[in-house]
């Protein structure tokens, strides 16, 4: 990729300028028309830049350190006070290196800041970290350099942590609800299995008569609970990590990703949640500064389903061509009709990045009312269902008693 400076005019007759990648001087003319700018000048800047040209160290795996959003959202928060106040840069992450708990997050804060001291810019020496400061984040940084804007930037990189973390906590703890109700569950009926049941086939196997189907069936599941044990406890450990780890690859997550959103009332919030996360990301980036086709991209990376990071990425090759960003988003049964149509306006105004957030906004609410009808729709199921298994248990056990009172009234 070659990196192209270029002066340009928007649809408001603005002279513009700044930089871009693309592969030669053509596909940099229709990067700049894809963003509704006209082209005055262009010419070659050479390589780099982190949109593109930098390769930001890999660093993965299920046990791999990550940080905090909730640390990163504070020191973002700190990091923008400061810059604001007119600290320098390396003086800013000095003292905040200085002020943070020993961890990856102030080590990489040290390393940026060594790195600036070095020569290099504040976003090329983010990308050189792992697991603290993704793509999104380099990219904001970097326009925000550019502009000349960097506390502006910081402030929104906030704000948007802060509501993409709200997101994610409503739906984990949607799920919190029902995964201790059934570890609860699961603990109370191993107990009545090891402990209790025994004892009954005790009083079984004195009466001399074989107990019905049902009954036997509990006995010997209980058997082979109080023998094999730790085949149980080591797959009460051994499935979940194994479902982590598969779900961790690039197949597992695409399988995981396709099929959540065919789930019930579960893939509706899914869905939506995955829709404001993009529209949330869209909107930031673009606001900005960031041009289109690399907000794409990026929010494509960070959308945390597979199947709508497919979507955008068809949709990016679609604006890199020249042609309109909703015209192949409106071919996707996934997308709703609402969202292309806002998208197509904000195209058509030069307002696309007010359209994302409105479609964010619209969209957080609607993830958090989705939430609370599937919490108040789980619970009850959950009651139902777990109830239904202590219930075949208890008349597992009392079936046989039934069957001697028959015989005991008979005679």
């Amino acid at each position: 990729m070659a990196r192209f400076a270029y002066t340009a005019k928007n649809m408001a007759g603005q002279t513009l300028q700044g930089e871009l990648e693309a592969a030669n001087e053509n596909e940099a003319r229709v990067r700049l028309r894809a963003q509704q700018l006209i082209p005055l000048r262009l010419a070659a800047a050479g390589r780099g830049g982190v949109r593109a040209g930098v390769k930001r160290p890999t660093g993965g795996g299920l046990f791999a350190p990550k940080v905090k959003t909730k640390d990163l959202q504070i020191f973002t928060r700190q990091f923008a006070t400061l810059i604001n106040a007119g600290i320098p840069v390396v003086d800013a992450l000095k003292i905040l290196s200085e002020g943070l708990r020993p961890g990856l997050l102030r080590d990489a804060a040290a390393k940026v800041k060594s790195s600036i001291e070095n020569g290099k810019r504040l976003a090329d020496s983010m990308a050189g970290t792992v697991g603290v400061f993704d793509r999104l984040y380099v990219n904001m940084i970097q326009a925000g350099e550019e502009a000349g804007i960097l506390d502006s930037i910081l402030n929104r990189l906030a704000i948007y942590m802060e509501k993409s973390e709200k997101i994610k906590g409503q739906v984990k703890g949607a799920m919190v609800y029902p995964a201790v109700i059934l570890v609860v569950a699961g603990v109370v009926i191993a107990g009545i299995l090891v402990f209790i049941i025994p004892k009954f086939n005790e009083f079984y196997s004195s009466a001399g008569k074989a107990p019905p189907a049902l009954t036997q069936a509990v006995v010997a599941l209980s058997n082979l609970l109080v023998q094999k044990w730790y085949l149980f406890i080591g797959g009460a450990f051994a499935i979940p990590y194994g479902i982590m780890y598969y779900l961790d690859t690039p197949e597992g997550k695409a399988n995981f990703d396709r099929y959540v959103l065919k789930i019930p009332v579960v893939g509706e919030v899914a869905l939506k949640s995955a829709i404001a996360r993009l529209s949330r990301t869209l909107s930031t980036l673009l606001s900005s500064g960031v041009g289109l086709i690399d907000a794409i991209e990026i929010a494509a990376r960070t959308s945390g389903n597979g199947v709508i990071e497919g979507i955008l990425i068809k949709s990016k090759e679609s604006v890199t061509q020249g042609r309109s960003f909703s015209a192949p988003l409106a071919k996707e049964k996934v997308i709703p009709e609402m969202v292309v149509q806002m998208i197509a306006i904000g195209e058509q105004s030069g307002t696309m990045d007010v359209m994302l957030g409105k479609i964010a906004d619209f969209y957080e609410d609607e993830v958090e009312t989705a939430v609370k009808a599937m919490t108040s729709l789980i619970e009850p199921l959950m009651m139902v269902f777990l109830g239904g298994i202590i219930a075949v248990l208890v008349i597992a056990m009392y079936l046989p008693i039934f069957s001697m009172g028959d015989i005991v009234g008979g005679g």
